[in-house]
């Protein structure tokens, strides 16, 4: 009575627990809900890893609890239950078993991996696009359009997307739970390839999920699949030249403390991250979301967003690269301003 009691006063706080732990996950970080040909494959082999995980549990305790109940020892028995020590058919049976489920698992699982290992960085049908990692960034280059982007990757939908992934500092993993498995983007000349494709537009959320400095887990990105003619259009708006800040002493502090590292079209330095539409992005910084949906904490508009982060950047991802920069309150929100004005007009 005592044990029933004391599972009584715990089932609760196992059920808190449960749910607790389920408000750690978030949908659109999920592997159990794949987007694409490569999360499906991925996403086949769990479920028959768990499959096979869950037979072994179901029959373990079957026997078990069998072998409780049928042999348990009576009241007065005092004989020594048969000992199947050495035993050669249970020894054959219990070790045939276990290879054979391996080997249902393990044929699968090595397709996969030469299937998923292909390389399309000379597939002429293929989106080429390096990634390169950065405490706490992402940049994405299309060598073969010219154009260089962050934050944002912007895909055509149904496309392969050929991904060289490497780093600028130090040890990143490149990561879209819903589209692709994960990648270690390692600093030096050596870069790793996967690739994946969205047959469905939309945005899918991108994170860093290697354990990186303070801030590792505000490096997210995006990954947003358009329909070939917006994918086209945003390529070409992204070489089209841009403008500077019509007021003067807003532009002569933006090419003065902005260009110096950032880049505006054809104009700035290449060193950070690329400015060129930022107004249309999704987020400021990859986790301020541009929106005024109340769902989210940090919701607020483009320029909220970009003043915030402009402003005081470590106050938003604490051991960033970004300075403080030494700017007026005029100065700051002519700049808010001009970036939240500065998009890329490409979807139908």
């Amino acid at each position: 009575m005592n044990r029933w009691q004391f599972f009584r006063k715990l089932a609760p706080l196992l059920a808190l627990m449960v749910l607790v732990l389920s408000a750690c996950g978030r949908s659109d970080l999920s592997t159990l809900r794949p987007q694409g040909p490569v999360a499906e494959e991925q996403f086949g082999l769990m479920k028959l890893a768990i499959s096979i995980m869950l037979i072994v549990i179901v029959v373990v305790f079957a026997i078990s609890f069998y072998v409780i109940i049928r042999f348990r020892r009576r009241p007065g028995d005092k004989t020594i239950p048969k000992q199947v020590e050495g035993n050669h058919k249970l020894e054959i049976i219990w070790t045939v078993i276990p290879i054979i489920l391996l080997i249902i698992l393990g044929v699968p699982t090595i397709q996969s991996v030469f299937n998923l290992s292909k390389d399309h960085t000379k597939d002429p049908e293929a989106v080429k696009v390096v990634v390169t990692a950065h405490q706490y960034w992402w940049e994405f280059e299309y060598p073969e359009l010219g154009i260089k982007t962050a934050q944002e990757l912007v895909i055509p939908k149904g496309k392969t997307i050929s991904i060289e992934a490497k780093s600028a500092d130090v040890i990143h993993s490149f990561w879209i739970p819903s589209l692709a498995g994960k990648t270690d983007a390692n600093p030096g000349a050596n870069e790793n390839i996967m690739y994946f494709s969205a047959p469905k537009e939309g945005v899918y959320l991108g994170k860093c999920a290697e354990l990186c400095g303070p801030s590792h887990g505000l490096m997210d990105f995006k990954v947003k699949s358009v329909d070939e003619a917006s994918f086209d259009r945003w390529t070409a708006a992204l070489k089209a030249p841009t403008s500077l800040p019509s007021d003067p002493a807003i532009k002569e502090a933006f090419v003065s403390k902005c260009l110096t590292c950032h880049a505006v079209g054809d104009q700035g330095g290449p060193a950070f991250p690329n400015l060129t539409g930022i107004g249309s992005r999704e987020t400021v910084g990859g986790i301020l979301v541009n929106t005024d949906d109340p769902k989210y904490s940090n919701e607020g508009s483009t320029y909220d967003n970009l003043h915030r982060w402009i402003k005081d950047p470590q106050a938003v991802k604490p051991g960033t690269l970004m300075p403080q920069v030494d700017l007026t309150e005029q100065e700051l929100d002519g700049i808010a301003k001009y970036l939240s004005e500065l998009k890329l007009d490409y979807e139908q």
